[in-house]
Order: structure tokens, then C-alpha cells, then sequence
């Protein structure tokens, strides 16, 4: 049990580590300003055009790392510091998005995946924690209720693990369109490519966090039952 506990301990302060070095990189290429003067509404747009993609709308949301793309309405939203600035963090986090609208246009297969999990996660999330805490005061009289949970918390693990293909695919595609079509010069493409890294392992430390998870009440329903 104490190997658990130092297990979620690391992984709480990766996912902090993670996460504090996101905002750190996002500071520091924000001060890196783009020599085209573009603007990350411009390049999400410009993005858009450039893959003949013309249903989506570029729309301005509140708050900071709120940027996403809805496949619902068709819509890239770029939170303001986004939107309006003209630096390689903006450039990074549109071009992003904007790969998100691709995957979409283009009938990616994880992001297919990820969007038919989206619903029965959203309805898991919502009881999993009380079935879980509920079966697992009752595991030895009924065993089958920690089980159902393990189910629902399993659909949320398989949902993180299908994001992190999803994710390293749309930032290859804006990677690979901010070089191409020289959007960016060598060091704004280098503090793109740099921020995009650190917003991936915050991905990736969920995903690994939600497995382990998962492992530890798949091993209490074990030694339990």
C-alpha cells in the first residue's frame, strides 16, 4: 500500500511539474513576437485556408488555456491571449487547435474515438467516485459493485490514452504547417515547438496518473474479494 501512495505522490508532483512548466514556457514565448506580425486569430484562420477548410469559425473565449476546438459547432476557440497576440506561444496554441479542426475535417480515427467516448465519460464521471467508494466498503459482500466502478473508471483511463495520439497528431500538423508555409523563422518555430512539448506532457501525466489509478483498484478488487 505505501508503494501506492509514493506512486500517487510522484505523479501529483509530475502533474504539477508538468503543469507549472507549461505556464512558464507560455510566458516566455509570448515575449518572442513574430517578424510576419500575424496574429493567432490570423494564423488560425490563415491555417483554416490553407487545408480548404471553410465551415469553421475562429472565435475569442475568457481565460487562459481555455483554447479548444469544438467538432459541435465547428468552431476554433483561442482564449484572448491567443486571439489577439502575435508572438510563437499564440502561433503554437491556434496552429493547435486548428489541427484539432483537421483531424475533424478529415475523419481522424482517434479523434472519432475520443469524441464517441466523450458522452459516456461525461455520464461515468458524474457517479464513479461513489461506486467506488461504495464498493469498495462493500467488496467482500458484494464484489460486483467495486467492479462496475473499475468499469467507469476504466472508461475514463481508455479516454486519456486515446487523447495522447490526438494530441501529438495536432501538434505535428501545426508544427509541420507554421515550417512549411514559413510562418514562423527558426527561433519562433523553436519556442512553438518547445510549448507544444510541455502542453503534451501535461497529456501524458494525466493519462499515466488515470492508469495507475486504475491499477490500484483493479488490485484491491483482487486482494479483496
Amino acid at each position: 500500500m505505501m508503494v501506492v501512495y509514493i506512486l500517487g505522490a510522484l505523479l501529483a508532483g509530475l502533474g504539477m511539474l508538468a503543469s507549472g512548466q507549461l505556464k512558464r514556457k507560455f510566458a516566455k514565448y509570448s515575449k518572442i513576437q513574430l517578424q510576419n506580425g500575424m496574429s493567432g486569430r490570423e494564423i488560425a484562420e490563415k491555417m483554416l485556408a490553407d487545408n480548404r477548410i471553410t465551415d469553421v469559425k475562429v472565435i475569442a473565449v475568457q481565460g487562459q488555456l481555455t483554447d479548444h476546438y469544438n467538432p459541435t459547432n465547428k468552431t476554433v476557440n483561442l482564449s484572448q491571449v491567443v486571439y489577439n497576440e502575435r508572438n510563437a506561444a499564440a502561433a503554437a496554441v491556434a496552429a493547435h487547435e486548428v489541427g484539432h479542426a483537421i483531424q475533424h475535417a478529415t475523419n481522424y480515427s482517434y479523434l472519432q474515438m475520443r469524441s464517441k467516448l466523450v458522452p459516456v465519460v461525461s455520464f461515468g464521471s458524474k457517479y464513479v467516485q461513489w461506486v467506488l467508494i461504495a464498493g469498495i466498503a462493500m467488496v467482500a459482500k458484494f464484489p460486483q459493485l467495486l467492479l462496475a466502478g473499475i468499469a467507469l473508471f476504466a472508461l475514463t483511463t481508455l479516454f486519456s490514452l486515446v487523447t495522447l495520439p490526438v494530441e501529438f497528431d495536432a501538434s505535428k500538423r501545426a508544427l509541420k504547417w507554421l515550417k512549411s508555409y514559413n510562418i514562423v523563422n527558426k527561433e519562433e518555430y523553436a519556442g512553438s515547438k518547445d510549448a507544444l512539448k510541455w502542453a503534451a506532457m501535461t497529456y501524458v501525466v494525466a493519462a499515466v496518473g488515470s492508469l495507475a489509478t486504475l491499477l490500484y483498484y483493479v488490485n484491491i478488487y483482487l486482494s479483496r474479494r
